[in-house]
């Protein structure tokens, strides 16, 4: 069973994801936090598997929030996953970049919804990449949001590094292991390597990490004539 935490200030979206949520047969809603210093507080005492993390919130908003839960040790099983408004966002950016997991639309499809908790509860995959990658792209090289600090590749190896930015690129494990003519399992490992080497904890920190260290640098659309 994934046991899930919803945090948003709107008690009718609250409702109307619970009813959704408690209709599964395999996820259950645990908590309900109308600001982020109650989700926070409540992550730590039922230990979610999932919390659904709204960002703009009253008292500590999401953003913090995410980074209070993802940089407490003793929360390291749960993941965030951030609800908002507008797929590119900044305020989504940073929270990819603080640990979030991964994000969805207020306005997705139920069944999509369902499945984007179960991913993430898996903790294998990056959720909607393309339009991730996209937001990642446009926020990352954008002056200062590349970190003063970003991650030095030196403790990677050449194919993990080559298998991290087919991560950025989108490409699942199967697809990097037709890439570079390996088994998935062995794509599996270098990812999972290169994420332990880095410090990242899941694919969504590995995309950013890739960008802001400059191994992947985004496309440039430039209109013609």
């Amino acid at each position: 069973m994934i046991r899930v935490l919803l945090a948003d200030d709107q008690a009718l979206v609250r409702a109307g994801f619970k009813v959704l949520l408690d209709s599964t047969g395999d996820i259950e809603v645990v908590g309900e936090a109308a600001n982020g210093e109650d989700a926070v507080a409540q992550a730590r005492d039922k230990r979610p598997d999932v919390v659904l993390m709204d960002i703009r919130m009253p008292v500590l908003d999401g953003l913090e929030a995410t980074r209070r839960i993802v940089g407490d040790p003793n929360l390291n099983g749960v993941r965030v996953l951030i609800l908002t408004t507008f797929e590119v966002d900044e305020y989504v950016f940073e929270a990819l970049r603080s640990g979030a997991s991964g994000f969805v639309v207020k306005d997705i499809e139920p069944a999509e919804l369902l499945q984007a908790i179960r991913v993430v509860a898996r903790g294998d995959a990056l959720l909607s990449p393309g339009v991730t990658r996209r937001l990642i792209a446009e926020f990352a090289t954008q002056p200062g949001q590349r970190r003063a600090a970003a991650p030095h590749l030196d403790v990677l190896t050449e194919r993990e590094r080559e298998v991290m930015a087919l991560v950025a690129a989108g490409h699942s494990n199967h697809e990097i292991a037709a890439e570079l003519y390996v088994s998935p399992a062995t794509a599996k490992t270098h990812v999972s390597r290169a994420m332990s080497k880095l410090g990242a904890r899941d694919r969504a920190q590995l995309v950013v990490l890739a960008y802001e260290s400059g191994l992947v640098t985004p496309r440039v659309h430039r209109p013609a004539g």
